[in-house]
């Protein structure tokens, strides 16, 4: 079954995340006031990816979580990227809210 592929322009919720070429990503950069709080938040999205059915690339360094969303499989950024990073931000929303 065919990915369907980027739009040209991301929705304006997704105005913090940049689009990487090499190799083909969409990025974004969180960051929290303790390191609980952002692992609270990778956790959560962990789930929301498992239900997906697509895994993000990330890394945690404290406070930071960096995440890079990209479909493999078509070898490069799809509408389930965009989905994702869609719930990543709704989830994100809710801890600054709660935690700043």
């Amino acid at each position: 079954m065919e990915v369907p592929a980027l739009p040209a322009e991301l929705p304006a919720e997704l105005v913090a995340w940049r689009k990487d070429v090499a190799p083909p990503a969409l990025v974004r950069e969180f960051r929290f006031k303790t390191f609980r709080q952002a692992f609270a938040f990778m956790t959560e999205v962990a789930l929301e990816a498992e239900r997906a059915n697509h895994h993000p690339d990330w890394q945690n360094s404290y406070n930071k979580v960096t995440v890079a969303l990209s479909t493999h499989s078509e070898g490069r950024i799809t509408e389930q990227d965009v989905a994702l990073a869609t719930t990543i931000e709704r989830i994100y929303k809710r801890y600054t809210a709660v935690f700043s």
